[in-house]
């Protein structure tokens, strides 16, 4: 197995696919070959990896051969096209898109988790909602010690996870705003500057989105807990990048803030920040580009017996997307899963 794997990012030009180049770099992983891929419109762009310009190619069926792992980050239909064509070419694909999570024969990975799903890849290993790994990152540990039965919660989700066009209409509507400019839309179907949209995916018979349902679908497969139960709403709101979520979880033992804070100190990958005394609890704006989540706002929720609320914060594009995607990567090397 190759110790140095030729490594190729599939939407590299993308607000995940920069994340996902700058993250390789970050982690010293042992990339022998970098190939950037992307669509047509995208050729000829250089983008800088440990100070040389790689310059991106067209993403054709041919694009895989001599590759050994596959990071995607196109969106579901290239995922699709694409994901099964690379297998066939002898790569492993780390899936960054909701293309195959919910398929039985493709693990569903949050590393911190999940780890030994890994090695039943057939070729392709799923990156997790972004809003659900963040989530699960405190939810995990804690149903662990105390068993999960169902969660409420309400997600406040930044514009990057829309993606770069996202952002930059924030900036725009923010600048029409207070230039006193007439406010213009193209990716969201209202203002999201000082606004906040219910409205996080698209709406399914039910009245609840696709990225509501995640959180249950999602963390069932990845938490081996078919039981969960998850009501959700999720909303978008005019922050640039860091999802927060507040949760209200039932549990089957008992459970206090003690017991609680003691099992969240050791979780891999989380923080806790919880001293509403000195106003220190997570924020978007200090989870930001890191690389562990935070969570806090710890209590015992007045509407349930064995209950607990709690907010966690996490950088979408990092541990709810990039991040996490090179975890996996890195995984298939530690356990020779190639």
């Amino acid at each position: 197995m190759n110790k140095n794997p030729h490594i190729a990012v599939v939407g590299a030009t993308g607000a995940v696919g920069i994340e996902m180049i700058k993250t390789l770099e970050k982690r010293h992983f042992p990339v022998g070959k970098l190939t950037l891929l992307a669509s047509a419109r995208s050729v000829g762009k250089k983008l800088k990896f440990k100070g040389e310009d790689i310059t991106v190619t067209e993403l054709t069926k041919d694009s895989f051969k001599g590759i050994d792992i596959a990071l995607f980050s196109a969106g579901g239909g290239i995922s699709k096209e694409f994901a099964p064509l690379a297998v066939k070419a002898g790569c492993v694909v780390v899936d960054n898109s909701s293309a195959f999570r919910q398929d039985e024969n493709v693990p569903l990975v949050v590393p911190e988790i999940n780890a030994s799903d890994v090695k039943a890849h057939q070729g392709i290993i799923a990156n997790p909602n972004c809003t659900t790994a963040i989530t699960l990152m405190a939810l995990f540990p804690l149903h662990k010690a105390f068993t999960v039965k169902r969660i409420f919660a309400s997600s406040y989700q930044a514009v990057s996870g829309t993606g770069a066009k996202a952002i930059e209409e924030l900036e725009r509507q923010v600048d029409q705003i207070v230039t006193k400019q007439p406010v213009t839309k193209e990716v969201y179907p209202h203002q999201i500057a000082f606004n906040v949209l219910p409205h996080v995916d698209s709406f399914l018979a039910t009245g609840y989105t696709k990225e509501e349902m995640k959180m249950e679908n999602e963390g069932r497969k990845i938490m081996h807990h078919p039981n969960f139960r998850a009501s959700v709403t999720c909303a978008r709101v005019p922050v640039y990048r860091s999802h927060s979520i507040a949760v209200s979880a039932e549990f089957e033992k008992p459970v206090t803030v003690e017991a609680a804070r003691e099992v969240l100190k050791k979780a891999p990958g989380l923080d806790l920040v919880d001293e509403p005394e000195n106003k220190r609890y997570p924020m978007p704006l200090f989870t930001s580009e890191k690389y562990n989540c935070e969570v806090g706002r710890l209590r015992q929720d007045c509407a349930f017996d064995n209950g607990l609320a709690f907010w966690v914060s996490g950088d979408q594009l990092l541990k709810g997307a990039a991040l996490n995607a090179i975890q996996i990567a890195e995984l298939l090397i530690a356990r020779g899963a190639l």
